[in-house]
């Protein structure tokens, strides 16, 4: 389509039965349970890192050594291929263009391996430049192991590009599953190596090894994708051919998205720098709560995202009817999106030194660990729901072929958001009187509240193009309602079992520690004792206040219920 106003309809084109609704719930929940499984493996391999390395200086060099090449990814990854190529490619698919659309797929494929393969190599090149950028931290012999593991990920790095091009394949015939499992055998070779080399080899060596093994599960992770793919696609031919209108139309849309990934990448650079520039604990701590918060956003802002945007970009016809169709799929999703993520952020708020012990706590990671990283949490929930419904306003755009607004928008978020992390991680601490470390804190929030920006910029503009859109006017404070008597009610129980069985050991008093002390108790037990009251409570608060989600999933249980007895 050529314009998404409904003010001005785009010309004429053959119209394409619109799929049925609930064939993106279905998607999202096949992205869901691909994600989850993935997820739960990426917990799995975090908990032995953390066994086996804990928060020394190794760990946060090769946690910022993994960063490093990880813009790749993120540039040319899902995100960007979101963004271009899923849109032209589904709608030539829902046109039942496929022989076109197979040339776009090889011509797209020969343009990102070539492209990716000079990155790649520019990267390794000048790995030491990129290193003093990102981790400027880092000085002598951490820098150089800093640089000596970056050479060795950059190539799997790019294979996991590759890997993002099968799943703009599969997304686009409404295959799920398979996209998202695939990483579940990049951190099966991960957590393989840990067990294999872990107790065995010196920490720099430990490292060195799981360099390599990262490369390797980048590898498979493409390979286990290939055979579908090919199964998919008539005929594939990968070429370096501009000649097809729909791949310039790809290109086109490339260099926004790609603009706008590198903003965001430039954000993610700023904080891993700001962290180095803190401690080594900051860093480190930062980037397993960028795990632990992730889970949310791709469990249900990228699962509802990646299940809408081939189905938005399905959506053909007089521009009203565009507009209509795309509301209906921005709201249904928004609901979806809001009511799974607002009790995340607030478990993250109310109990988050319970989550990080439940999910990090072993070996070498303690309970003083788990306390310091609930405080980075708390920054990181206050823009969680923002962060997972803008990554559907923004599927949004790329399904109306507009990618420059999600990219304006996302330079107006990084200008605000460096320097609220400058502000908040780097000075704030010092005005306040407080321990220098507790600047991490200052950056999770940072970005939390440029979240809110964001989603907020680009719901406006939707709303002028489309007409009222978004997260219905009343739902979050009924969520947020549920959810806080829910974490109180989860609050309450955590106090009670403290008081009862004496406060976990190894947390010291100073900034907090003496405040709300988990209890003695194995951390997956502490946690499902209140998590399990918390989530119970919050489901029954939402079904009395009318949440239709609620009742949903409540009904479900029921009828399961009933089927076991």
């Amino acid at each position: 389509m050529t314009t998404s106003s409904p003010e001005s309809p785009p010309p004429p084109i053959a119209p394409v039965a619109p799929p049925r609704p609930e064939r993106s719930g279905g998607g999202a929940a096949l992205v869901a349970a691909g994600i989850l499984a993935s997820r739960l493996m990426g917990l799995v391999r975090e908990r032995v890192f953390a066994h086996y390395l804990g928060n020394t200086e190794v760990a946060a060099v090769f946690k910022a050594a993994l960063r490093i090449p990880n813009f790749l990814q993120n540039l040319f990854g899902e995100g960007v291929l979101s963004g271009s190529f899923i849109p032209v490619y589904a709608q030539l698919l829902g046109r039942k263009d496929t022989e076109t659309a197979d040339r776009v797929a090889g011509a797209v494929f020969g343009i990102l391996s070539l492209v990716t393969a000079v990155v790649v190599a520019l990267g390794m090149v000048f790995t030491p430049l990129l290193v003093d950028a990102i981790a400027p931290g880092f000085q002598g012999q951490e820098r150089e192991l800093a640089v000596h593991l970056v050479r060795i990920l950059f190539p799997g790095t790019g294979m996991l590009v590759l890997s993002a091009w099968c799943l703009g394949i599969l997304n686009s015939h409404r295959r799920f599953l398979l996209s998202y499992l695939a990483p579940v055998v990049w951190n099966l070779v991960i957590i393989a190596a840990l067990v294999a080399a872990g107790g065995r080899y010196e920490e720099e060596a430990l490292v060195s090894v799981l360099a390599y093994a990262v490369v390797l599960g980048s590898f498979l992770q493409f390979a286990v994708q290939v055979p579908s793919v090919l199964k998919l696609m008539g005929r594939f031919r990968p070429t370096l051919s501009l000649a097809a209108e729909p791949v310039r139309q790809v290109l086109k849309n490339f260099g926004p998205v790609v603009l706008g990934r590198g903003v965001v990448q430039f954000s993610a650079w700023v904080d891993t720098a700001f962290a180095s520039l803190i401690s080594n604990r900051a860093l480190s701590s930062l980037l397993y709560a960028q795990t632990i918060y992730l889970i949310p956003v791709s469990l249900f802002g990228m699962a509802v995202s990646a299940a809408e945007l081939p189905e938005m970009s399905r959506a053909t016809g007089e521009g009203a009817d565009v507009a209509a169709r795309l509301r209906q799929r921005i709201d249904g999703g928004a609901r979806r999106i809001c009511f799974w993520v607002v009790p995340s952020a607030a478990a993250f708020l109310f109990l988050g030194d319970m989550v990080a012990a439940a999910l990090l706590q072993t070996g070498r990671f303690d309970a003083a660990d788990s306390r310091y990283l609930w405080y980075l949490l708390m920054g990181a929930a206050l823009g969680l729901v923002a962060s997972t419904v803008g990554r559907l306003y923004a599927s949004a755009f790329y399904a109306l072929k507009d990618p420059k607004t999600p990219l304006r928008f996302a330079v107006v978020r990084v200008l605000v958001g460096t320097l609220g992390a400058w502000v908040l991680g780097l000075w704030l601490p010092g005005w306040l009187g407080v321990p220098q470390h507790l600047g991490a804190l200052g950056l999770t929030l940072a970005s939390g509240l440029v979240a809110w920006l964001e989603a907020g910029l680009l719901r406006r503009k939707l709303v002028k193009q489309l007409g009222p859109v978004g997260v219905p006017s009343g739902l979050l404070p009924r969520l947020w309602g549920a959810a806080v008597v829910a974490g109180l009610v989860a609050v309450g129980i955590k106090v009670g079992l403290t008081s009862l069985l004496g406060p976990m050991p190894g947390v010291s008093a100073e900034w907090g520690g003496g405040f709300l002390m988990p209890p003695r108790l194995h951390p997956v037990l502490g946690f499902a004792a209140v998590a399990l009251p918390f989530g119970a409570v919050y489901f029954g608060m939402s079904a009395a206040l009318g949440i239709p989600e609620a009742g949903t999933v409540l009904r479900k249980v029921g009828r399961k219920l009933r089927l076991v007895r």
